[in-house]
């Protein structure tokens, strides 16, 4: 996975609550086993009509809203386990998604895959709703390392909180196998011990 450590960028709205994993990825595009290609068809039923034309009055088709982090309205994520959720949002760019309420295993494959949930208090993400929409080129700086949001040019800081062990993964990009290969040594050593 790419290291994740601080990010200073713009942000998209999408200011609807309760997304299912099947608006993200809709089930009919769930075909391919790897990966790659999923950001084509994000949100597919909401960016695009019946003939394949852009809507053009949702958020991800508005030129003026761009960036790799997504603010989402409460409940982001719930609905069906699938992993093709995170890969469909990191696929198309999304480095960081931030909401008031994630649905747990959303969460889980969105930090397995190299994509950060922010959860903020329902107060907090209004705020950053009006900051964006008020002006769509605001930065945010999200950072990982310190564990907080902020946008300076509002005077907004929030304290985030993560899983340290994620942390550490997505810190040094490494999925659940590359950490346990780092500290091969440590459990090879545990084991002489163990064994002697």
């Amino acid at each position: 996975m790419e290291k994740f450590t601080r990010l200073e960028q713009t942000a998209i709205p999408l200011d609807i609550e309760n997304v299912d994993t099947d608006q993200i990825i809709p089930a009919r595009f769930l075909k391919a086993t790897n990966r790659e290609g999923f950001g084509e068809n994000l949100f597919r039923d909401w960016r695009f009509d019946e003939n394949n034309k852009p809507i053009s009055n949702f958020v991800l088709n508005k030129t003026n809203f761009t960036g790799p982090i997504l603010v989402a309205g409460n409940n982001f994520g719930c609905g069906s386990s699938r992993e093709h959720a995170a890969w469909a949002l990191t696929d198309f760019g999304f480095k960081v998604v931030i909401s008031s309420f994630f649905a747990d295993i959303f969460k889980g494959n969105a930090l397995n895959n190299g994509l950060l949930p922010v959860q903020v208090s329902d107060s907090q993400l209004q705020t950053i709703f009006e900051a964006i929409k008020e002006k769509p080129n605001r930065k945010f700086i999200v950072d990982l390392v310190g564990q907080y949001i902020e946008v300076p040019s509002i005077d907004l800081h929030i304290d985030f909180e993560i899983n340290s062990y994620k942390k550490t993964c997505l810190v040094n990009g490494f999925d659940d196998i590359d950490y346990l290969i780092q500290n091969k040594h440590k459990i090879e050593e545990f084991e002489r011990k163990r064994n002697a």
